[in-house]
């Protein structure tokens, strides 16, 4: 099955945001990962959903 324009699947997402496709299956289960959509049994990410999982993650400093 072929990702509609805009979504790519669990290792491309882990492509996209420098994280492994474990990673990004075990926050799928435990939440706390980006938005994503089940078409059939495939999990497909939509890059903008990416980009603002990733803007929440924004920090200036290590501390805290």
């Amino acid at each position: 099955m072929r990702a509609p324009v805009g979504y790519v699947d669990t290792r491309g997402a882990g492509r996209y945001l420098g994280l492994s496709a474990e990673t990004l299956e075990r926050l799928r289960v435990t939440g706390g990962g980006p938005s994503f959509i089940k078409l059939a049994k495939a999990d497909r990410y939509k890059l903008d959903d990416l980009d603002a999982w990733a803007d929440t993650h924004r920090r200036n400093s290590t501390s805290g």
